[in-house]
């Protein structure tokens, strides 16, 4: 039972990563298009500026639960995905970086280089990101010990021997990569106004075609390169409310946004981000990373997860850290909300 619990509390966690950080990365990758002169971009960044480095706590904290409650998984994926894993951690780098160097030095070449390196690590950082996503979904080759090394690419086919990116892992790049695009312009629609508003409200309804579009074809290919997706709701029908909590959170992009409701139409985003990746999660369960040579051999939450004792000892502790952590946030935003007003300074 509490590894079951440890299951869904670190999948919950990576889905509150995925809506509050996603929304900084689309941010980041529709910034050139809707933001034209400095003001502007100035005014997407501050409308992320209070809160995209506390957004990231929820990365280091799925990360540290990750390896609290399942050490077998961390100490494979870690050292499995080591390329891959260098170069998130640098374009985290250089995204962060680009937010708090670009207004250091008054320089017309200055700013407009890490408005550049701001939209390009956001937008791989996005395409990095889904492609992991596709790598859990598609599995990797692990050997008896549960370990496995992918290089960056082999073929690009989803075989056996496939390496980190193939067709099917850059297919869930790209869709993440607009999924998150779309995220990200709505949340800058609601925080906005003028001419960024306008172009904002654009770039979502342009990504949002895209994203059903990679939606159907995504689900399609998913549940026939990986079988163990369609048994798990075949034998728990329950489970179609996940995709259906997508479905409704797709509908409502749509209509609220048609009706110029900023905050209503963001919220359905993080719905349908929510069901997405809840699919998936109740898709893969029981395993936290499948073996695609050997379905035997891969990692599932009891041949990986930490003893019993140690988890419902962190238990006790990660129940009064996380409500910190949640009090934390709701005062942020509730601080923080609101159109943003370049008049205060900053970014």
């Amino acid at each position: 039972m509490l590894p079951v619990i440890w299951f869904w509390i670190v999948a919950t966690m990576v889905a509150i990563y995925v809506v509050l950080d996603g929304f900084d990365l689309g941010a980041g990758i529709v910034h050139l298009f809707v933001a034209r002169t400095d003001r502007e971009r100035r005014a997407v960044l501050k409308s992320i500026g209070p809160v995209w480095d506390g957004n990231e706590v929820w990365l280091l904290a799925g990360g540290g639960a990750l390896y609290f409650a399942f050490p077998a998984l961390y100490a494979s994926s870690f050292s499995g995905f080591y390329l891959p894993l260098m170069m998130v951690l640098w374009l985290l780098i250089l995204r962060g970086s680009s937010v708090e160097f670009r207004s250091h030095i008054d320089n017309a070449l200055w700013r407009p280089f890490w408005d550049i390196v701001f939209s390009l690590a956001s937008s791989l950082l996005a395409i990095f990101f889904g492609a992991a996503l596709g790598n859990v979904v598609r599995g990797v080759p692990l050997d008896a010990q549960g370990d496995f090394f992918l290089p960056l690419w082999t073929d690009f086919q989803p075989g056996p021997h496939a390496g980190v990116l193939d067709w099917y892992t850059v297919l869930v790049g790209l869709f993440a990569f607009a999924t998150l695009a779309q995220h990200g312009a709505l949340w800058v629609a609601y925080k906005t106004e003028g001419a960024v508003l306008a172009r904002a409200r654009t770039a979502a309804a342009i990504t949002w075609p895209l994203v059903v579009i990679l939606t159907v074809a995504t689900t399609i290919v998913s549940f026939r390169l990986q079988p163990h997706l369609g048994a798990s709701f075949a034998a728990h029908p329950a489970g179609y409310c996940f995709p259906a909590l997508a479905l409704l959170g797709l509908a409502g992009i749509f209509v609220f946004h048609r009706r110029s409701q900023q905050l209503a139409a963001f919220l359905s985003s993080a719905v349908y981000i929510v069901g997405m990746l809840t699919s998936v999660v109740f898709g893969v369960f029981p395993n936290v990373l499948p073996a695609n040579q050997d379905p035997a051999l891969s990692l599932t939450i009891s041949n990986a997860s930490a003893p019993d004792y140690g988890l419902q000892i962190g238990l006790l502790w990660f129940a009064p850290g996380i409500l910190l952590t949640l009090c934390y946030h709701v005062y942020l935003y509730r601080k923080f909300a609101g159109k943003v007003r370049l008049d205060d300074g900053g970014y």
